[in-house]
C-alpha cells in the first residue's frame, strides 16, 4: 500500500470500530497506532481525519444522502470510505484530486468495495462541485447533534443555549495545560507560546505531539481542560490535610491536590487506569497513595478532611475533545450512570469527617448527572449544606455560577478563546453536629 493510502486505510478501520463496533476512538486509536509504522505527522492526520468525520457526521451523511438515488443503501464499508473522503474534500481542505483519488484507490484495494469504485468516483466529484453550496444551506449544529442530545439540551438550556453548545462542538478543542507551580505560569507560557487563562491554566492551539513540548519530560505541567481544573481548588487549602480522590483516574485533579500539598489517597476501580495515573504523577515528581477499589463500597480506616468525587458519567461535556461520544452513548446510558452516581454520592458522605468538604463533579451536560443528583441528595436529608462557589474562585467566570451557588460550565463559555468542557460542580460541607 502506498504511503498516502496507509493512513487513510487505518482511518477507515478506526471509523468502523467506532460506528460499527461501538469502541471509543481513543482506545482503538492507541491500540492500532501502536502496531502501525506510521510516523508522527501521519498519526496526527489519522486522528484528525477520523475526529473530523465524527464531528461532522450528520452533515456528511446528509450530503451523501442528497447525491444518492437510493439513500441508505450503501454497504457499511463503502459508506465509511465515502464519509472519510467527504471529510477530506469538504472539511479538511484536502486538494480535490487527492481526496478523490485516494478514496477510489482504497476502494479498489478491497474485494468488498472494489465494485463501487466508479460510484465513489462519481459521488466524490459531484460533491466536489456542489458541496460548498450544499454546506452553506445546512444547519450544522443541529445536523451534527443526535436527537436524544438535542432534546435534552433544549429542555435544560433553551434553544439558544442548545445551539451554542452544539456549535462549540464543531470546533477542535485547543490544548489546555495545568502548571505544577502556579508561580511559574508566566515562564511556561513564554516557553510554550501559550496564553494564560483566567483560571491560571495555559492554552495552546490544537495539534502537535504533547511529549515533544518543553516541560513535558521535566514534569512542569500536565494536560487538563480549563473546566477540569476548577473542581480540585474548591476544596480550599489542603496542605497537610487528608483528601480522598474517588474515581481518580486519569489523575489531573489528583495532581492538583498533590501539588497543593494534600495527603492524597486516589481510589479507582480500574487497575490499568491507576497505573497510568501513577506514571503521570511520577513524571511530575508527585506522590500519592493509590487504592484499586470500587469507590461505592471502599471503607478506609480514617475519615477524610476533604473529598473529591469525580463521578463516572456520560462525558457529554467533553464532546469537543471526544466527538465519538454522541455516537457511543444514549439516554439509557445516562439513566444507568445516574443510578451509579447516586450510590457513589451517598457512600462518599460516610467517608468524610464532620465539618469536612465534599466536591462533587461530572464532565456531563446532562442535568440528571449533575444538578439533579445534588438536589436529590439534599432533599433526602443528607447532613450537608451547600458552600456556594464565588466567581473569583473560578477565574471570574460569573456566568458559570448557578442560582444555587454551584458551577455549570458550558462548551460555549470562553467561546472567544476556544471554549471549555461542560462540567457540573457542587461544593458541600458535612454538618458538625
Amino acid at each position: 500500500m502506498t504511503d498516502d493510502l496507509a493512513p487513510r486505510a487505518l482511518a477507515v478501520d478506526l471509523l468502523s470500530a467506532v460506528l460499527r463496533r461501538q469502541r471509543p476512538l481513543d482506545d482503538v486509536f492507541e491500540a492500532r497506532i501502536a502496531g502501525s509504522r506510521l510516523e508522527g505527522r501521519d498519526r496526527g492526520f489519522v486522528r484528525l481525519l477520523v475526529a473530523t468525520t465524527l464531528r461532522r457526521l450528520g452533515q456528511i451523511d446528509a450530503l451523501i444522502a442528497g447525491v444518492l438515488d437510493r439513500p441508505g443503501t450503501l454497504k457499511p464499508a463503502v459508506e465509511d470510505l465515502l464519509r472519510l473522503g467527504v471529510a477530506q474534500l469538504l472539511f479538511l481542505g484536502t486538494p480535490a484530486h487527492a481526496a478523490v483519488n485516494t478514496t477510489v484507490a482504497l476502494a479498489g484495494a478491497e474485494p468488498q468495495t472494489l465494485p463501487y469504485k466508479k460510484l465513489l468516483n462519481a459521488l466524490m466529484r459531484r460533491l466536489g462541485r456542489e458541496g460548498g453550496a450544499l454546506i452553506a444551506a445546512q444547519d450544522a449544529p443541529r445536523l451534527n447533534t443526535p436527537d436524544w442530545l438535542w432534546t435534552s439540551w433544549l429542555a435544560a438550556y433553551g434553544p439558544d443555549g442548545a445551539r451554542a453548545i452544539a456549535a462549540a462542538h464543531l470546533i477542535e478543542a485547543p490544548l489546555d495545560l495545568t502548571v505544577k507551580d502556579p508561580a511559574e505560569a508566566a515562564a511556561w507560557a513564554a516557553k510554550l507560546e501559550a496564553d494564560i487563562l483566567p483560571s491560571g491554566g495555559l492554552r495552546r492551539g490544537a495539534g502537535g505531539a504533547v511529549p515533544d513540548l518543553p516541560g513535558f519530560a521535566e514534569g512542569g505541567w500536565w494536560v487538563q481542560d480549563a473546566a477540569a481544573s476548577l473542581p480540585a481548588p474548591l476544596l480550599g487549602p489542603v496542605r497537610g490535610r487528608l483528601v480522598y480522590d474517588l474515581c481518580a483516574a486519569p489523575g489531573g485533579k489528583t495532581a492538583q491536590l498533590a501539588a497543593a500539598g494534600a495527603r492524597v489517597v486516589a481510589v479507582d476501580r480500574a487497575a490499568p487506569r491507576l497505573v497510568r495515573l501513577e506514571a503521570n504523577l511520577a513524571r511530575l515528581g508527585l506522590a500519592v497513595e493509590t487504592v484499586t477499589a470500587d469507590a461505592a463500597g471502599w471503607r478506609p480506616a480514617e475519615l477524610a478532611d476533604a473529598l473529591l468525587l469525580d463521578a463516572p458519567c456520560s462525558a457529554t461535556g467533553t464532546i469537543r475533545r471526544h466527538p465519538d461520544i454522541p455516537r457511543l452513548k444514549d439516554a439509557a446510558d445516562v439513566a444507568k450512570l445516574a443510578a451509579l452516581q447516586k450510590r457513589l454520592l451517598a457512600h462518599a458522605v460516610t467517608l468524610l469527617r464532620p465539618g469536612g468538604t465534599l466536591v462533587y463533579t461530572v464532565c456531563s451536560l446532562q442535568p440528571e448527572e449533575g444538578e439533579a443528583q445534588i438536589a436529590a441528595l439534599l432533599a433526602e436529608g443528607a447532613p450537608l449544606r451547600r458552600h456556594p462557589v464565588r466567581p473569583e474562585e473560578i477565574g471570574g467566570l460569573a456566568g458559570a455560577i448557578t442560582a444555587e451557588g454551584d458551577v455549570r460550565t458550558l462548551p460555549s463559555h470562553l467561546g472567544e478563546r476556544g471554549g471549555m468542557d461542560g462540567f457540573y460542580i457542587a461544593r458541600l460541607v458535612l454538618s458538625s453536629g
